[in-house]
């Protein structure tokens, strides 16, 4: 097991890394400029700004620069946002999006293997018809048309819950529902079919042989077999919503990390743009990583394999 998440460790340094660079050059190749002002500005000012930033140097210097910075956890300071370090920026967001993004994956799936699974239990009845209604229903309407309907109905008209801005626990429920339903939807879809499957297995047909009720042969036999696709498609949901849906804060005014990445990429911030990228791409790589250990817990298999192969 060792040299399986060595390996995988490894990938992941050379992704990030890959990414790192691409995102750099790519950032050169953007049209305008990092400066809001620059037509009001000379040319002396926008030398002297240059300067400031280290942008007069070779482009070589310049990515060394920000390899260095990388390896010291330095992602550069804002052209935008009052100079601030885009570390801070960057922490000082992430906190509103992080929670209702785990918030969302944890109920979206908790739901969507429960409902999944009655479904597959009780296939062709109406109980599954009413489930793959919800899994259709959250898979076709967009988070943001719940998410305001939320608001409309549970904020607005009932009062239960605040319509928007940051105020604590209370703010982030209707958000994650909103972000929960795709999750949920994608769970449901997925574990229903496997499950399906699954069930019409021969080690099923020797479990039921031996006395064990429906529930006691999904929990003990089933379950744990047909989690393994679901465990694939949450993986990089999870990154998606844990880094933040930009129309849905936008909806409820939450200061997350959507929010600020959208602003950056108006205004040409470079160094918050690539920050913002980076963070997504770690977030994804150590999810995948998860992933890959998961897989090697759930189906041993599978961790037998990778050992072999790296051998």
């Amino acid at each position: 097991m060792g040299k399986y998440i060595l390996k995988r460790v490894g990938y992941m340094v050379l992704t990030m890394f890959i990414i790192a660079t691409a995102t750099f050059f790519l950032m050169k190749l953007m049209p305008g400029s990092p400066y809001a002002n620059q037509a009001k500005m000379t040319t002396e000012q926008i030398n002297i700004m240059n300067h400031q930033y280290g942008l007069d140097k070779p482009a070589y210097q310049q990515y060394w620069i920000y390899l260095v910075g990388l390896l010291h956890g330095d992602f550069g300071t804002s052209f935008q946002f009052n100079n601030q370090p885009v570390s801070y920026l960057i922490a000082s967001r992430i906190g509103p999006s992080m929670q209702i993004g785990v918030q969302a994956i944890i109920l979206g799936t908790l739901l969507g293997i429960l409902l999944g699974a009655i479904a597959a239990i009780r296939k062709n009845t109406w109980v599954d018809t009413v489930a793959t209604f919800f899994a259709i229903i959250g898979r076709s309407i967009p988070n943001f048309v719940f998410a305001v309907l939320l608001q409309f109905f549970l904020a607005f008209k009932l009062r239960i819950f605040p319509i928007a801005l940051w105020e604590g626990f209370s703010s982030s429920i209707l958000p994650t529902i909103a972000l929960a339903m795709a999750p949920l939807a994608t769970t449901a879809r997925f574990m229903r079919t496997e499950m399906v499957d699954v069930l019409n297995s021969d080690y099923i047909e020797l479990a039921r042989a031996k006395g064990n009720t429906p529930w006691q042969t999904v929990a003990k036999h089933a379950l744990r077999n047909s989690l393994i696709p679901v465990v694939t498609i949450i993986g990089p949901m999870a990154v998606d919503l844990m880094v933040g849906s930009m129309v849905v804060e936008n909806i409820f005014s939450i200061p997350g990390i959507g929010d600020q990445f959208v602003k950056s990429i108006t205004t040409n911030d470079y160094p918050t743009i690539m920050g913002l990228t980076l963070l997504y791409s770690f977030m994804l790589v150590v999810v995948i990583l998860i992933v890959d250990i998961l897989y090697g817990l759930i189906d041993p298999r599978i961790r037998l394999s990778g050992s072999e192969g790296s051998n």
